[in-house]
Parts: structure tokens; C-alpha cells; sequence
């Protein structure tokens, strides 16, 4: 297995295994996609992936109703960023949940949590919760095949209030978005390894309660700026910026 190279522009498929084997055949879903949407062609060069990192690099030799057979000419590991970038995200209305997490897989986050904030409308009872995770997980799988994301992003069970200050202080940096903080995002220091973790809350707002349990776990109050966004766009703000200064310098 090779150094990993960076992924170009060659599509990206995802398998829930990856055989050592010297063809391989992406069928299914992704397989229809391939040949029906893509078109792809005989020759033409293409990634498969199984979503944790190792990805095969080959060369299509055939393009059918069974699907995508890949001729494979290099494997390679792609390891985990550095640092770790984790979004607690309380739950948006309707379809913002799958589009908070589709942005912020495409601005590379690598865990989300679910979290059942006060002020949230919605709700994931006890009957929904498998459903709304499979979702997310779907939103999450979906956006890592397009923005060609070799790790798919973790999408956890749900975390209640005290089960995210917990996680809070165990970070590295923890920090809290809140549009009545004084100190900007951008003005903190990242650290160049470990986890981060980042928590946004409901359209409603953190509660007060909140506010001093994750304070008290050691997370920081921050703002993105004078404009205060939406739940589901938030988190892709806030990845961007501290990516700006880590992964992306």
C-alpha cells in the first residue's frame, strides 16, 4: 500500500467494505449512479473508498447494468486530520438537520452530535431516533461522495446537556457559539493537534442553564460575527474559520 496522494478530481465511491482483491465491482445504488447519472466510461479513472480511510485508486474496464467493475492500480490509507474537529449540533427544524450536516461534512468536520438542546422544536422521541441518526448518517455519506472525503464523518446516538459538558471538557478547545459574546472566533488559538469541539445551538438560543454548564466544563462563549446565522449554516461557518487557520494554511 502507498504513501496517500491527494484525491484530484477523479470521482469518489463508497463501499461498506473494501476487499484486497485486483477488480473490484460497485454495484447497487452507487453502481446506478456511476453509469446512469456519471456515464462513466471504459478508461476512465476513479476512486472507491470504504469511508474510513483506505481508498483503492483504478481504472474503469467495464460500465453496465450490474455496475462499475475497477480495474485497481494503487491502494493507499488516508490518515485522519489533525486536529479533530467535532460539531455538537442541537437539532434544526424539518430538513435543516440533513442540510447542517451535508455543509458541514463538505467543510470536513469529523464528528457530529446530535444534542437535544431546551429550546429545540424539534424533538427525536424514543421512536425516532433510529430514524433521524440513519438520516443524518445518509446526509453525511451523501455529502462525503461529493466533496471527495475519503473518512466519512461520525454521526453519534444523541447527547443530552450533561453528556455534552462532559465531552466539553475533555477537549482541547471547546467552544460555544453565541450571538451576545464578546470575543470573536477568529481571535482564538487553535491548537494544532487534538479535539475541538464546537456547539451550536437551537434557532431559539441556548438557555441560561446551558450557557454556565458548558462554561463551567471549560468551553469558551464565541461569536462569528455581527450577523446571526441560522443552526443549520452555522456550524459550516464556524468549521471554515477554524479551518482557515489549521488544516488549510
Amino acid at each position: 500500500m502507498s504513501e496517500a496522494p491527494e484525491l484530484d478530481g477523479a470521482p469518489l465511491f463508497l463501499l461498506d467494505e473494501l476487499p484486497d482483491v485486483p477488480e473490484l465491482l460497485v454495484a447497487g445504488q452507487e453502481g446506478r449512479h456511476a453509469v446512469d447519472v456519471l456515464r462513466l466510461q471504459a478508461g476512465e479513472r476513479v476512486h472507491v473508498g470504504d469511508g474510513a480511510g483506505t481508498v483503492a485508486e483504478g481504472e474503469v474496464v467495464a460500465a453496465g447494468p450490474e455496475g462499475l467493475r475497477v480495474a485497481v492500480r494503487d491502494r493507499f490509507e488516508v490518515p485522519a486530520p489533525d486536529p479533530e474537529f467535532v460539531l455538537v449540533q442541537a437539532l434544526p427544524k424539518g430538513d435543516r438537520g440533513p442540510l447542517a450536516v451535508d455543509l458541514a461534512t463538505e467543510l470536513g468536520v469529523d464528528r457530529i452530535v446530535p444534542w437535544q438542546a431546551a429550546r429545540c422544536v424539534t424533538r427525536w422521541r424514543d421512536d425516532r431516533v433510529e430514524k433521524g441518526v440513519a438520516k443524518w448518517r445518509a446526509a453525511a455519506r451523501a455529502a462525503s461522495k461529493q466533496s471527495r472525503r475519503p473518512r466519512l464523518p461520525e454521526v453519534t446516538a444523541p447527547m443530552s446537556t450533561r453528556e455534552v459538558a462532559g465531552m466539553l471538557a475533555e477537549a482541547d478547545l471547546a467552544v460555544v457559539l453565541h450571538e451576545q459574546a464578546r470575543r470573536p472566533l477568529a481571535g482564538l488559538a487553535v491548537p494544532a493537534s487534538g479535539t475541538v469541539v464546537l456547539v451550536v445551538g437551537p434557532e431559539g438560543g441556548l438557555s441560561d442553564g446551558e450557557v454556565v454548564a458548558f462554561r463551567a466544563a471549560g468551553a469558551e462563549p464565541v461569536r462569528l460575527g455581527p450577523e446571526v446565522l441560522r443552526t443549520s449554516t452555522a456550524g459550516a461557518a464556524a468549521l471554515a474559520a477554524l479551518s482557515a487557520g489549521t488544516r488549510w494554511s
